[in-house]
């Protein structure tokens, strides 16, 4: 049918340009080199990805007995972008004018993106029940790769212009007031794209609330051991991303790496992207979400390892206290770009892994309160950078890395209990 064409391609077109917003507005290197320009802690700096990431699924058991009894969701999708729109052009209006006063300028940018976040976690929901409606199950491996893949270009270019701004003349703050705007650009067009998708109606469904929604989740949990199976698995994930933030800050605070790096850092995140979904692809039409998220388990595993073995040779506390040359940083640096290799390549993985395993094991008659209690449990566990950067205060980077490493191999042991046939 042309409005299921239709439909494809605006789905597919909203996530090119809403993975060329991440790639200006990437939390691990653009938002951490931002707070460490402005001299943020360790707690604050993990509490940035915490907030993104977190807070976009904190809302969605709410959102979920909102939603369920709406033949259409997108009406709330549509409104929540709205306010997501205007969070994003407070965060570039408080860069421009209050990085002066860094505390203040901290506290309300992070106030606006808890804003973001949270309206964030509100059109999710609706997102995923869209795609589901409008995406038939057997070419949702090909939707998400085709948006994976096009939108990892643009990011790559996105990457680029970062590298460009950061290394020209402009002086700080506007370098980054300059790529916030461009973010801001590239969500609100993605955002307009897919209210324009045209849903078909559910079938009725009962009214529910949030206590009851509370309620039904240990039942779900009891009923479902396949649901359990893939929440033990979310859940050891999201606490292994405690080390995800700390990545950058560790080049930059104890491999003394240049940070015009920090556009090359950025380039090799959204290069490897591209790259990874062709074979996240084919992994997933050949082995399926399962064997997806394995695989990114063993891949996130590495990162925090490269880490620790670079700061072993090139770190002030195990190579003397003699100062680097800038030719060695800029040596340390390049070789530095494995730990991004990896993390880049997993956390592909883990998206297009994550998404189809929960469409697939969710009942469609139950698949708000699939989404909205996973993602609520879990976001709660996404806080855990916050924990990092309590660690890393008080022990150092290396226990940040060491215990990463550990929960990401525990996560890859407790795969083998997921459906096989998703």
């Amino acid at each position: 049918m042309a409005s299921d064409a239709r439909n494809y391609r605006l789905g597919i077109l909203n996530g090119f340009l809403a993975s060329t917003g991440d790639g200006f507005f990437n939390t691990s290197v653009v938002l951490a080199g931002f707070a460490s320009r402005l001299g943020a802690s360790n707690t604050v700096i993990g509490l940035l990805p915490a907030i993104a990431q977190g807070g976009w699924m904190l809302p969605q058991i709410l959102v979920a007995a909102r939603v369920r009894a709406l033949p259409y969701k997108l009406p709330v999708y549509r409104s929540s972008a709205s306010v997501r729109i205007g969070s994003y052009l407070a965060m570039v209006l408080i860069t421009a004018f209050l990085w002066e006063s860094p505390a203040l300028c901290l506290s309300l940018f992070v106030v606006a993106m808890s804003i973001n976040a949270l309206a964030s976690g509100i059109s999710g929901l609706p997102f995923l029940e869209v795609v589901s409606k409008t995406v038939p199950s057997q070419q949702r491996s090909a939707y998400f790769g085709v948006r994976n893949l096009g939108g990892g270009l643009l990011a790559f270019a996105a990457g680029l212009i970062v590298r460009w701004i950061l290394g020209s003349g402009l002086g700080f703050p506007y370098t980054y007031v300059l790529i916030f705007a461009l973010a801001t650009v590239a969500y609100t067009a993605a955002y307009t794209i897919f209210g324009r998708v045209q849903e078909p109606p559910d079938a009725a469904q009962p009214a529910s609330d949030i206590r009851q929604e509370l309620q039904a989740i240990p039942q779900l949990l009891r009923a479902d051991a396949h649901f359990r199976a893939f929440l033990s698995v979310r859940l050891i994930l999201a606490f292994a991303s405690l080390a995800d933030p700390f990545y950058t800050v560790y080049a930059l605070r104890e491999l003394r790496v240049p940070s015009s790096m920090l556009g090359v850092f950025l380039m090799t995140i959204t290069g490897v992207a591209p790259l990874s979904n062709i074979v996240w692809r084919w992994v997933a039409e050949r082995k399926g979400s399962r064997r997806i998220i394995r695989y990114s388990a063993a891949a996130a595993f590495l990162a925090p390892l490269i880490a620790l073995g670079l700061g072993w040779f090139f770190g002030p506390s195990h190579a003397g206290s003699e100062v680097s040359s800038g030719a060695r940083q800029s040596q340390v640096g390049w070789l530095y770009l494995a730990v991004f290799v990896m993390s880049s390549v997993a956390a592909q993985g883990f998206n297009l892994g994550h998404t189809n395993h929960l469409l697939n094991i969710s009942p469609p008659h139950s698949r708000s309160r699939y989404i909205g209690t996973l993602n609520t449990l879990v976001g709660m566990a996404l806080f855990a950078p916050v924990l990092g950067g309590v660690i890393a205060d008080k022990l150092g980077y290396d226990a940040v890395f060491w215990l990463a490493a550990g929960l990401f191999a525990l996560a890859w042991w407790w795969c083998g209990k997921l459906r096989r046939d998703a």
